[in-house]
């Protein structure tokens, strides 16, 4: 979740700072089954003793025994510094609407303060604080860019990541491999139930589609006229994930496809898939790469370079792309560099990822290529994570056993507050086509149902 920090909220965040270190902590007051004040520490017990379960999904009588409607007696005001924030997005602490946040524990404060999102997803997943419209309530905080006023040491660390990106090579070569251990390997059978048929695990183009899986086939058949791919020529596809663009290039277009991924589990599902067409995957870092390409194609895999490689990345495209071919890279962006790395994501989905802005990717791009096209679709992300967090919440029950409630919570959090950056418009989605400089040929923009020109 990108941060900024407009004035109004900068001065909310410094006096809310200033008004919690002054009254040390503000206490979140509950009561216990007899009315006594009780230690939040109930609730967790509460939590403990339904282990199987999240407070939402517990009974009235299971969440505070000896009160029939389930209710804290005398709850109390939130603490104000952080319902203050709150409010300026519409959202209340344990209010009645779908996209309110409502807590169970009192850590949940001091968290947030510490370390804002960071203490916001792990007290999440720590069963701390629900909300039944997570998608709702991060596209409400985005708009509000409630992370511009991140408080006290929250701040530091949230600047400390930004830098931490800036100095140092956090994608180098001896680092490649460690988002695909992390979070392509957490299991083939997630995405099988998530994703659509060919597992493609980027946004899909919903112009005319009315679900996932034309929405999937409708972004590949773009791609390749994008391409402007023809039979019998060779594609590269940097990040081939699970093989699904390679294998429709070569059924669809009799490309010959060589695809590199830094997954073993994608690598080992992907050479299953694409058994007996004329397609190489690899287990490869992009940078190890030698030879020539009719035409390239990186789909989803830009997020992972880092600023750092950028200019090795284009060297390198640059360096495998024909003279009269053809490179499309499909990225998620961001609308303002002010955006750091979400420290949540970081840690637990995508480590050292990090998102370009539409200046990076010109800066980088510039004396290497020429930017034929520039295609912005963002919003159909969106409607893309709301399609996947729908099929994993039904595949759930076969997952349940392997993977366990906290699993379960971190990829809920992860795709519907995804699914927010997107609606709120901070996540961007481009493709861009580009070519040498020395092409001979013109290039015509290329949306589904347009001509293939030239």
């Amino acid at each position: 979740m990108p941060a900024g920090a407009p004035g109004r909220l900068a001065r909310a965040g410094r006096q809310a700072a200033r008004h919690y270190r002054s009254h040390s902590f503000i206490k979140f007051h509950s009561r216990g089954a007899n009315g006594d004040s009780a230690d939040p520490r109930e609730i967790r017990e509460r939590l403990a003793a339904n282990r199987n379960a999240t407070w939402s999904d517990m009974t009235p009588e299971s969440r505070f025994p000896g009160r029939p409607d389930g209710t804290r007696a005398g709850t109390g005001a939130a603490p104000a510094v952080l319902s203050e924030l709150l409010r300026q997005a519409d959202v209340t602490i344990d209010g009645p609407r779908a996209w309110d946040i409502q807590v169970h524990d009192a850590q949940v404060y001091r968290r947030v303060f510490a370390s804002w999102s960071l203490g916001l997803g792990e007290a999440y997943l720590d069963g701390q604080w629900d909300c039944d419209r997570l998608d709702v309530l991060f596209t409400k905080l985005l708009r509000a860019d409630l992370d511009g006023a991140a408080l006290g040491l929250a701040k530091l660390r949230l600047a400390a990541g930004h830098l931490r990106h800036r100095l140092f090579n956090l994608q180098s070569e001896s680092r490649a491999f460690q988002v695909g251990e992390q979070h392509y390997d957490a299991g083939n059978d997630v995405f099988e139930a998530m994703l659509d048929t060919r597992m493609i695990y980027s946004c899909g183009y919903w112009e005319h589609a009315t679900d996932l899986e034309q929405a999937q086939i409708d972004k590949l058949d773009m791609l390749c006229r994008k391409l402007r791919l023809r039979p019998g020529e060779t594609l590269l596809d940097i990040g081939c994930g699970w093989g699904g663009l390679a294998k429709f290039a070569a059924e669809r277009y009799g490309a010959k496809v060589t695809g590199v991924t830094v997954s073993k589990e994608q690598l080992a599902l992907a050479q299953e898939r694409c058994r007996g067409l004329p397609v190489t995957l690899l287990l490869r870092d992009y940078r190890e790469l030698r030879g020539r390409f009719d035409k390239i194609v990186s789909v989803g895999m830009f997020e992972h370079v880092g600023p750092k490689n950028y200019a090795t990345y284009f060297d390198t495209a640059k360096r495998l792309l024909a003279p009269e071919g053809v490179f499309v890279l499909h990225s998620i962006g961001i609308a303002t560099e002010a955006a750091g790395t979400d420290p949540w994501i970081d840690r637990y989905v995508f480590p050292n990822g990090k998102l370009p802005s539409a200046r990076q990717i010109v800066e980088a791009v510039d004396g290497r290529f020429i930017i034929e096209d520039w295609h912005n679709f963002g919003p159909d992300y969106d409607r893309t994570l709301m399609a996947w967090w729908d099929r994993f919440e039904a595949a759930w029950p076969a997952l349940q056993a392997r993977y366990g409630q906290r699993f379960y919570r971190m990829w809920k959090y992860y795709l519907l507050c995804c699914a927010g950056f997107f609606r709120s418009r901070q996540g961007q989605l481009w493709q861009l086509v580009l070519t040498h400089p020395e092409r001979s040929e013109t290039y015509r923009s290329v949306r589904l149902g347009g001509g293939l020109g030239c």
